[in-house]
């Protein structure tokens, strides 16, 4: 489990997006029919853009997991009133 600090990292977040919005593309590339296809000229444009949108979410969590982030040292200053 991440730690708390690392819950929220940008990265993670960002590639989460990626990923469930590429499988709702990719799964619906794959359902398309041959009107939605004629109109994007015989380009299954639904499926190419949900898997490129998967590669780039997989590459955000990959890096999130391969470099972690740091959580900042804790202050060793008395707080001010």
């Amino acid at each position: 489990m991440a730690a708390p600090q690392r819950l929220f990292d940008i990265r993670r977040v960002i590639g989460g997006l990626f990923l469930v919005y590429g499988v709702i593309l990719t799964v619906t590339g794959l359902l398309d029919d041959s009107h939605a296809i004629g109109k994007a000229e015989g380009v299954r444009i639904n499926l190419w853009t949900g898997i490129a949108m998967l590669v780039v979410g997989g590459a955000f969590v990959l890096w999130e997991r391969l470099r972690p982030s740091d959580a900042p040292a804790p202050s060793t200053e008395e707080p001010s009133e």
